[in-house]
């Protein structure tokens, strides 16, 4: 799951959103309580006043009904001196009821008594003012409260958060070739300090493995790189012997251009064991390694009818470790001339990419969508299958990207594309 927000942020959100639910609550439940509180003290005055005018007209049938700002009184039928009740009121059963005469909202009261209706109606106008003042009044405590638990939330977040926040500082400066400090000595025993211990056991752990690679990468570097710089040796004192029948030197040469292979590749992968940054980055000319490169592999084509064309349109001289740039070059090359049988190898370098281009069988459609994984070997593949998943590999550390091409029976297209400069 993403997190949009910061830690702090989220906190305060929280807060604020409890804050304004609580306030809300409370708020609706003191106007609805208000409400029925005040619709309440109107009934029972409309009940006090309708008693007291049926008592004081049973003893003056003359008496007249209530007439005040509030308090308005009718009666059924009608005697001579008695208001005549609006029409909308005879319409109205015995009971209680909330109507409006004349835009004006009121409470009406509707009781039967020795043969007579009586009509009170109570004016709810200022009851209503009151009640959207106390609405609004609420609106704003709800709205206020919410602001205030949000800044209160933000000032606690800052310093509940600040040890976290000093954990990640710590750990910014923390590399794989930098010495770390002891983190969980600084935290207090609670849960920042628990996560601060388990940084250290992996960072421990951690600091263990890389040391223990680079020991390795060092043993390696020195086991393999000898006993190799000693076959190639040996096949070029053998070589160097013209009396040796053909064959054996074939088979020679063969033996010579695999241990240069060997130490190419090993070369290629001690430096992409290291650290981005630890090895060599400067500007390498890619025509001039191009140019090494085909001479290097000229005898995959020997005895075979294929012709090899060369297009430099520019020179580009990308930052990088010559190494690994000559491993991809190496592979790139290599196979275009092990699987090309006849025809021709078309290799042109631009300023930003370099295209290949052979005749050969070509890559199957399903076979195609899988060359570049490790230890892939298609049908008609001839390799280990690591060449192209180290291609791959290499390519994706310097921001360079390579693409095949292929028609079964027509051929492949090889393109990669590099940087040429830290603004490319």
């Amino acid at each position: 799951m993403r997190f949009s927000h910061s830690l702090r942020s989220r906190a305060a959100l929280a807060f604020a959103a409890m804050g304004g639910g609580v306030s809300l609550i409370i708020a609706v439940g003191l106007y609805i309580g208000v409400r029925d509180a005040g619709q309440r003290l109107i009934d029972e005055t409309l009940n006090a006043e309708m008693q007291d005018y049926q008592s004081r007209r049973a003893r003056n049938p003359h008496s007249p009904p209530p007439a005040t700002a509030t308090l308005m009184g009718y009666v059924a039928p009608a005697a001579a001196h008695d208001p005549e009740p609006p029409r909308a009121l005879l319409e109205r059963p015995a009971g209680r009821h909330s109507l409006r005469l004349d835009g004006m909202p009121y409470r009406l009261l509707v009781t039967d008594h020795r043969g007579l209706r009586y009509y009170l109606l109570h004016n709810e106008t200022l009851f209503r003012e009151r009640q959207s003042q106390l609405s609004a009044f609420l609106g704003a405590c709800v709205a206020l409260m919410m602001l205030l638990s949000g800044g209160i939330a933000f000032w606690l977040a800052e310093r509940v958060i600040e040890p976290v926040k000093e954990l990640a500082r710590r750990l910014r400066h923390i590399g794989p070739g930098t010495p770390h400090a002891e983190l969980a000595a600084d935290f207090a025993p609670d849960e920042v300090g628990e996560l601060a211990r388990a940084f250290e056991r992996s960072l421990h752990r951690l600091a263990a493995f890389i040391e223990r690679e680079r020991a390795f990468t060092a043993d390696v570097s020195h086991e393999l790189r000898t006993p190799l710089a000693v076959i190639r040796g040996a096949a070029e004192v053998l070589l160097a012997d013209e009396t040796r029948p053909e064959k054996e030197r074939q088979r020679l040469a063969r033996i010579e251009h695999a241990a240069a292979d060997m130490a190419d590749l090993i070369a290629a992968l001690l430096a992409m064991a290291r650290e981005r940054g630890d090895g060599r980055c400067d500007p390498v000319d890619v025509a001039e390694l191009l140019r090494d490169t085909l001479d290097k592999h000229r005898h995959l084509l020997r005895g075979k009818a294929v012709e090899v064309r060369l297009e430099i349109r520019a020179r580009p001289a990308p930052a990088t470790d010559p190494s690994l740039l000559a491993i991809v070059l190496a592979n790139l090359v290599r196979n275009s001339f092990s699987y090309t049988e006849r025809g021709q190898v078309s290799v042109c370098l631009g300023m930003d990419r370099l295209t290949i281009r052979d005749t050969g069988p070509g890559i199957p459609k399903a076979d195609l969508e899988r060359v570049f994984q490790r230890l892939y070997k298609g049908r008609h593949s001839r390799g280990t299958g690591i060449g192209l998943a180290l291609v791959q590999k290499i390519c994706e550390r310097h921001g360079w990207r390579v693409r095949l091409d292929s028609e079964e029976g027509r051929g492949t297209e090889a393109v990669l594309y590099f940087a040429t400069g830290p603004g490319a």
